[in-house]
């Protein structure tokens, strides 16, 4: 069927018009993520900056475009860092503006690099086409997820966590819905190029398809349930490392907690609750671990340890309260994080960057890591695969913390720092896709939210409202099975974008951008 009009294309013969307009596409996708949540905005902004694309006489232009796609994407996407630069980094505005641009500079260099492969491949073999470039994509994604530690936010697929497409993250992950966005978005595109309506039959089949899939459910509910509750402390951050304050704040959510002993099986608190320095305060620890074992009840919680020989900190959670193995300091019972945040967690150059600015001086900003594949944490029956903030971001290695009998994720955050940014709700939605990922309920306790818990598909049973003190309590039911995506992990998408990198050589001399 061809289509009465000639194109959909502008005739934008200058570079910097299209530079303009791949940025506006890149800060549309903004509004694809949480809390917006309007995940069709993807395809379209992305089919908008793959036609701008094409039209790149070079690999230079291409690149160009990319990278104003980028600027758009992330310096929209990941604004929220400013509120902490800002907030507690002790620099001028300007510095804090440059240091943003420099940021979200670095990002838009791998859309910009995906760019650039992709036009001097389909210069080299002539027509090579747009379904091509989700294994490019894929590479450079895989690229920022590593380098430097890795930075996977704004992952594509989250954009469809709240769309039918979301039921096929148990069997491909976030990765393959990424590669999902973009197969309905070239299908847009070449709806433009080509003028030909039949390329609609690719999204078409994939809804068909994603709801045959919201059918399939790899896990089942076994019929037992743990009852479990979140506390959230909501502690200002100014006050949270205040030394003065660190027996006020362990009495704060002691205070929360004791009701909820006997009541409960579980009681989580978020990230670094206790922050007084885990050996500087063991008769205290030891007794409140008595008191919540005598009254059949396991608390778990974030806690900064340290190794008086090595002079090591780590970012930490503990059980406090098990029978099976009761809590002492430096017990195997415990997670140690081992994916580090960057200036948060520690500085890179630390001699020549601590001097310049608070920023770089932040408490609690000298940990170690913790071993790269842990044992789960033990409460009771229960076998709890742990995280520690933005390492929920990272798939692969939440991939690797699960075990044979892993019943519950568990992440516990304090996204304190961003404020009532968009930061802490993207956050959530990925704790969310981890959940459907891997087919695990998912606990997940921030000290001012967003602490909820969450079922084996991500859907959310009880959330608190951020900047409230309060605790989230829920049966939890448990499940037992395996997804796809636990087993194969991020291969199966790999294997599409190959093939479909495959068609679009086979097919070069048919498909004419």
């Amino acid at each position: 069927m061809q289509l009465n009009k000639k194109t959909f294309i502008p005739n934008l013969q200058h570079p910097n018009t299209r530079y303009a307009l791949a940025f506006l596409a890149g800060a549309v996708m903004l509004f694809a993520y949480a809390p917006f949540q309007q995940g069709w905005l993807a395809p379209l902004a992305i089919a908008a900056w793959l036609l701008l694309l094409v039209r790149s006489q070079t690999p230079r232009q291409a690149a160009f475009t990319g990278f104003a796609f980028g600027m758009g994407w992330f310096g929209t996407g990941v604004s929220w860092v400013f509120v902490s630069i800002d907030t507690f980094g002790g620099l001028p505005m300007v510095a804090s503006l440059l240091l943003m641009l420099l940021f979200f500079s670095y990002l838009a260099l791998y859309p910009a690099l995906a760019s650039w492969l992709w036009l001097k491949a389909r210069l080299r073999l002539n027509g090579y086409g747009l379904f091509a470039f989700p294994f490019i994509w894929l590479f450079t994604e895989l690229i920022r997820g590593w380098a430097f530690t890795g930075f996977p936010w704004l992952g594509i697929g989250y954009t469809q966590s709240n769309t039918l497409f979301a039921s096929f993250a148990p069997h491909i992950g976030e990765i393959g819905l990424t590669l999902v966005v973009f197969i309905i978005a070239i299908s847009f595109a070449y709806v433009a190029l080509s003028k030909r309506l039949e390329w609609f039959i690719a999204p078409v089949l994939l809804y068909a398809l994603a709801a045959f899939s919201s059918s399939i459910n790899p896990m089942q509910v076994t019929g037992e349930t743990s009852k479990v509750a979140l506390v959230q402390g909501n502690i200002k951050q100014e006050l949270k490392w205040d030394k003065a304050q660190e027996w006020p704040n362990f009495l704060h959510y002691k205070t929360l907690t004791e009701p909820l002993l006997g009541e409960y099986d579980l009681v989580v608190w978020p990230e670094s609750a206790i922050t007084f320095i885990e050996p500087t305060a063991q008769a205290a620890l030891t007794a409140f671990a008595q008191q919540a074992g005598h009254a059949g009840t396991n608390v778990i919680s974030g806690i900064i340890d340290y190794h008086p020989d090595s002079q090591q900190f780590y970012n930490s959670i503990v059980v406090l309260g098990d029978a099976q193995q009761p809590y002492y300091w430096q017990n195997k019972n415990r997670y140690s994080k081992h994916k580090l945040l960057p200036i948060g967690e520690f500085v890179p150059f630390e001699s020549l960057l601590r001097p310049i600015a608070p920023l770089f001086n932040l408490p609690m900003s000298s940990f170690s890591r913790g071993m790269p594949t842990q044992e789960n944490l033990v409460s009771d029956s229960l076998q709890i695969a742990a995280n520690v903030c933005y390492e929920v971001a990272f798939s692969g290695y939440i991939r690797r913390q699960l075990q044979e009998h892993t019943q519950l994720l568990l992440t516990v955050s304090n996204d304190t720092w961003f404020g009532a940014s968009h930061g802490p709700h993207q956050h959530f939605e990925v704790a969310r896709m981890r959940a459907r990922e891997f087919g695990r309920p998912l606990l997940r306790a921030t000290n001012n939210g967003i602490t909820a818990v969450i079922d084996h598909q991500g859907y959310v049973i009880k959330q608190l409202p951020q900047f409230s003190t309060g605790v989230a309590a829920a049966y939890v039911p448990l499940v037992e099975g395996t997804t796809w995506y636990t087993r194969w992990g991020a291969s199966s998408a790999w294997l599409l974008a190959l093939l479909f990198f495959g068609f679009s050589c086979l097919r070069r001399n048919q498909l004419k951008e």
